[in-house]
């Protein structure tokens, strides 16, 4: 019996007003271990999608589930404890806070998930060693370029072990020779740490790291 996607889709639709219809029909599954990027269009609703996905937002029609959850089931706190739990975030413009250590910027899942903090002191050092940052622990964000930065993200989305995640243009704010360091590190630790994960992206390049490609458009998700 084949095993059931971690995350399936299932005609799901979004709107924004009576007249802005951004997705249609959206169909989608991903297996556990699959690293899969999206690409389409500015405005065709990539960033929607992801919302949808990570529960911060409902579809107008449709099933979303996840781990066997319908998320459209569950209520707020609900949602809220499986992000936590079961979900990592590498986004475009970082989002790193500015007045915490790295570690402590890598820490903030493990704290919101109540690891105890000898555990955590250690999970976070082995993922600083991991996207090679070991030494920087103690450094504040500014001291950092845009590509050290955004690998502090990607440990900080991998330290509490998701089943998923999520990365929205992860490489928008770096130059090529950086943005090519980061999916090659975002790739290899989605896929050593035994996570899904989808890679939202505007470039080529990026989404042929990824093991398959979609393209969103007006039609739904389709292979490219």
């Amino acid at each position: 019996m084949a095993e059931a996607p971690l995350l399936s889709l299932r005609g799901v639709s979004k709107s924004f007003g009576a007249s802005r219809a951004v997705l249609r029909g959206v169909d989608f599954d991903l297996a556990a271990g699959e690293y899969v990027a999206v690409m389409g269009e500015s405005g065709v609703g990539k960033s929607t999608l992801l919302n949808l996905i990570a529960g911060l937002d409902r579809p107008d029609e449709g099933t979303i589930a996840f781990e066997g959850a319908e998320l459209v089931a569950l209520d707020d706190d609900a949602r809220t404890r499986l992000r936590r739990r079961s979900m990592g975030f590498v986004f475009q413009a970082f989002h790193v806070l500015p007045y915490l250590t790295l570690a402590q910027n890598v820490g903030l899942p493990l704290l919101l998930n109540g690891i105890p903090a000898a555990e955590a002191a250690g999970r976070v050092a082995a993922m600083l060693r991991a996207v090679r940052l070991e030494e920087r622990a103690q450094s504040l964000p500014r001291e950092l370029s845009g590509g050290e930065t955004q690998r502090v993200a990607i440990a900080r989305a991998l330290v509490h072990g998701p089943r998923l995640v999520l990365a929205d243009e992860p490489t928008g704010n770096l130059d090529p020779e950086t943005a090519a360091t980061v999916l090659a590190l975002l790739r290899e630790r989605v896929k050593g740490e035994g996570s899904a994960g989808i890679l939202v992206t505007h470039s080529a390049a990026a989404a042929r790291t990824a093991d398959r490609i979609c393209v969103l458009g007006a039609d739904g998700l389709r292979p490219a």
